[in-house]
């Protein structure tokens, strides 16, 4: 019997602790309820043509997903703008013989993150991520998977750089 309720205890305890802790870290003040992701610059050059808008909705369902913000264009507590500053392929690991092993796409973005609701948690940053590539292998062939690998990266990366004290 006593094996039963100490089980329901802890049952009743990790439960009542699940709605108060959050195992991201996530730290959104209390008072901030919506957010707004203007649409993405393209300052690159060759980046694909829809590199802004997938980055666009890519943060805007990163935050949309992940917190319990609200989208909202008119009025928002806290604001993103962003760029595309660089789109690159360069050659990696070099062979013997002027080969190369592998490419890399690279693709950098400039955020802007503005708290309306406390100007002290202004920033801006630039995050990086790159995709590799085997050489024989065209960019068109991989560039989805590669933009949409670097994407996942880049928009975790703004995520918690805006929402968590990691």
């Amino acid at each position: 019997m006593t094996i039963r309720l100490l089980f329901f205890l802890s049952l009743l305890s990790v439960t009542s602790w699940y709605g108060c802790y959050s195992f991201r870290g996530i730290d959104i003040d209390a008072d901030t309820r919506t957010y707004y992701v203007e649409q993405f610059n393209n300052n690159a050059l060759d980046a694909a043509p829809s590199l802004q808008q997938t980055f666009t909705e890519a943060l805007k369902e990163k935050i949309r997903t992940e917190s319990r913000l609200v989208l909202d264009d008119k009025n928002p507590d806290i604001e993103f703008r962003g760029a595309i500053v660089d789109y690159r392929v360069s050659a990696e690991s070099p062979q013997p013989g002027e080969r190369t092993a592998l490419n890399r796409l690279t693709i950098v973005t400039a955020i802007e993150f503005i708290n309306h609701k406390n100007e002290t948690k202004n920033w801006k940053q630039n995050f990086t991520f790159f995709y590799n590539f085997p050489s024989t292998t065209s960019l068109t062939s991989v560039q989805d998977e590669a933009i949409q690998t670097i994407g996942d990266q880049i928009m975790e990366d703004i995520f918690n750089k805006a929402f968590t004290n990691w």
